[in-house]
């Protein structure tokens, strides 16, 4: 598996762990409304589990992640959450580079699923993109109703826009 890959994945479940560490039992289950009314919980269980369908996924070599389980007790329980967050940590360890099947379905009036090729690295990628756009949201909900939360200076940014704003930085100087 490559290196930064796992780093950034790594990087990421980690400050997503300081998040729940930090957030109190009640506001990680309030409504926030900048965020229409969701909870930073459910948005925090709502990117775990594209973690969970790829972890399961890559056990049965098919992924789907419209298959998720939206669990109300990860998005409920912050305890819950940490011991999710624990699991994907371990299966990232201890994951490799293998060929995958990915289902997906797009038609919303009933469950017919396209199959394509796909591979492990290409799957930690996409969750490394869903969960920092994510944690944008989450951010967002944290700043509303959380401010006593500290959150990395990257948290839900991605890496191209902070890789940018250092070259706009540098080059005004």
């Amino acid at each position: 598996m490559n290196v930064h890959l796992h780093q950034a994945c790594c990087h990421i479940l980690n400050q997503l762990s300081s998040l729940v560490h930090q957030i109190t039992a009640a506001d990680f289950a309030r409504p926030v409304e900048s965020l229409s009314g969701s909870t930073i919980g459910q948005h925090l269980r709502h990117t775990l589990e594209f973690f969970l369908c790829f972890q399961q996924g890559y056990q049965q070599g098919l992924i789907n992640y419209d298959k998720r389980a939206h669990d109300k007790l990860i998005e409920s329980d912050k305890y819950l959450a940490l011991a999710a967050i624990g699991r994907i940590s371990s299966f990232i360890e201890g994951m490799h580079e293998k060929p995958l099947k990915l289902e997906a379905g797009y038609d919303v009036s009933k469950d017919v699923f396209v199959t394509i090729d796909t591979n492990a690295t290409r799957e930690l990628v996409y969750n490394i993109e869903h969960a920092v756009h994510h944690m944008a949201i989450i951010k967002i909900g944290v700043r509303e109703i959380a401010r006593y939360i500290s959150l990395a200076d990257d948290f839900g940014i991605a890496a191209s826009t902070i890789r940018h704003k250092e070259t706009v930085s540098t080059s005004a100087h």
